[in-house]
């Protein structure tokens, strides 16, 4: 019993460090902008708050009555700021972004009375910039960012302190601001609540367990048919399509290498590197959707006339002519998608079909064989993920992650391209998330991959011990489960 004492005292001890530390709550919310002009249109632009520093209302309407705010455009900048006040006592808006108002010389003669302040970020902390604008006479503080957008964080005596709201605007929409609606413009704050249900979510996490559960059958199913009868074939293409490979210890130690050396040149080379994934994703994606459909034509009695003898690498073996029309219904399906993938509105639709036929693909043909290459397996990506997850972001210059750098496209990339290997759903709520950089729930293809192989072996397991697939259903249940259940948060400053 002694024994357990210094444990629990320091469990005691990080218990209260956790706790004296300090917790920043970050929010997404909206400000939605209108010309001053009349019969102008307005739109929803992303704003990062702290809901201790401030708190917004959860319905424009309201925010029109209570926060409604004047916003003025500087030459360099853009500044948003609010106020309680009602909407005809609108506040000015001084722009200041010359400085950083880090310090008192940084404060004009006259101070900011009854004015919102426009400054850059930078220089000093956010409790620093709204105490000098509180204390001379500001209503308000917007702060504008050229990086990445971060809570505006502090501790409890300094949320007591302060009395007065602040947020943050990211410059590239100061700039669209500017553009579509001039130097005067009016607008409000507001923060809508998250919905309950998530319904892009339901979707990801049905293709996901469907693909899982189907990968993983149709895998186990093959096996055992390969094992226990024999297959008529008419070509080689359809020899081809009974082939598998074997996962072997070396094989994954290759592929971890492998994977950890293409990361890190994508993280350094990013902006050349994702055009040659996008080529490898449409040639790869076409030959899955090719081997998911080609059981689905050969059962069409139609097309089974072969082409004429000829001297063509491929067409050599006289394909039918059924089989031929599929390969290119499945590479024009591959091109539409590479020359359309930045069409938000439908291109996803592509983008997870695609997606969805290569893991099945992968599921089908890649086969671990013993317990010991799961487990291995297992393992080996699971020090892959913590390292390049938790570890990386003490490596790198940034502070970020290499994996969620890579994952989400870097911030200075001149491409703006992302990378395909996920699935991705738009979001079907009104929620501020749309705006803020996430206008699409994603979910990478190793979250179904990898789960969906030991599925496959647990599928052939239950067939070999002839059990009722107890294994296969409680695996597929599982494992998609908590793969596609993740969650989000804000970085610290």
């Amino acid at each position: 019993m002694a024994a357990r004492w210094p444990r629990l005292r320091v469990w005691l001890w990080a218990w209260l460090l956790l706790q004296l530390l300090p917790q920043v709550y970050c929010e997404y919310g909206m400000v939605h902008v209108l010309s001053e002009m009349p019969g102008s249109k307005g739109k929803d632009y992303c704003i990062l708050f702290n809901s201790q520093w401030a708190h917004l209302p959860q319905d424009l309407g309201k925010a029109k009555i209570f926060l409604s705010v004047k916003i003025t455009l500087g030459s360099a900048t853009m500044a948003i700021s609010f106020s309680r006040q009602h909407a005809k006592s609108l506040l000015e808006l001084q722009n200041q972004t010359a400085s950083v108002l880090c310090s008192s010389s940084d404060v004009p003669h006259g101070g900011f009375n009854n004015q919102i302040p426009m400054v850059m970020r930078g220089n000093c902390t956010f409790y620093e910039k709204v105490r000098l604008a509180q204390i001379n006479g500001a209503r308000g503080l917007l702060i504008v960012s050229k990086e990445r957008l971060v809570p505006p964080g502090g501790n409890r005596s300094q949320y007591e302190e302060i009395d007065i709201p602040v947020a943050l605007l990211s410059y590239d929409d100061m700039l669209d601001i500017r553009k579509n609606f001039g130097t005067h413009v009016r607008g409000a704050l507001y923060a809508p609540n998250e919905p309950v249900l998530d319904y892009n979510m339901v979707i990801i996490f049905v293709m996901a367990v469907g693909t899982v559960a189907i990968g993983g059958y149709w895998a186990g199913s093959r096996d055992v048919k390969k094992r226990y009868m024999k297959h008529k074939r008419d070509d080689g293409t359809e020899k081809h399509d009974d082939e598998t490979v074997d996962v072997t210890p070396i094989m994954i130690c290759v592929f971890v290498v492998m994977c950890c050396s293409m990361l890190i040149l994508l993280y350094f080379f990013y902006d050349h590197l994702v055009y040659v994934i996008i080529g490898i994703f449409c040639l790869a994606a076409s030959i899955g959707l090719y081997s998911c459909l080609s059981p689905f034509v050969r059962r069409f009695p139609l097309g089974k006339c072969r082409i004429p003898d000829n001297n063509l690498p491929y067409f050599r073996k006289r394909p039918q002519v059924r089989m031929l029309l599929l390969a290119v219904f499945c590479i024009s399906v591959s091109v539409v998608w590479g020359v359309f993938r930045n069409e938000d509105q439908w291109a996803w639709v592509l983008q997870d079909a695609l997606g969805i036929a290569f893991c099945l693909y992968m599921l089908k043909t890649i086969r671990l064989p013993t317990f010991k290459a799961c487990t291995l397996l297992l393992m080996v990506l699971f020090v892959y993920d913590v390292f390049f997850v938790f570890i990386t972001p003490f490596l790198t210059k940034s502070g970020e992650s290499i994996m969620v750098e890579v994952a989400a496209g870097p911030t200075d990339s001149s491409t703006h391209e992302k990378l395909p290997m996920v699935l991705k759903v738009p979001r079907l709520n009104f929620s501020p998330l749309a705006l803020c950089d996430r206008p699409f729930s994603l979910l990478g293809f190793g979250d179904i991959l990898v789960p969906g192989l030991l599925v496959a072996y647990c599928h052939r397991f239950d067939i070999q011990v002839q059990s009722s697939r107890v294994y296969f259903v409680a695996c597929t249940i599982e494992g998609p489960t908590s793969a596609s259940l993740g969650d989000s948060s804000c970085q610290l400053p």
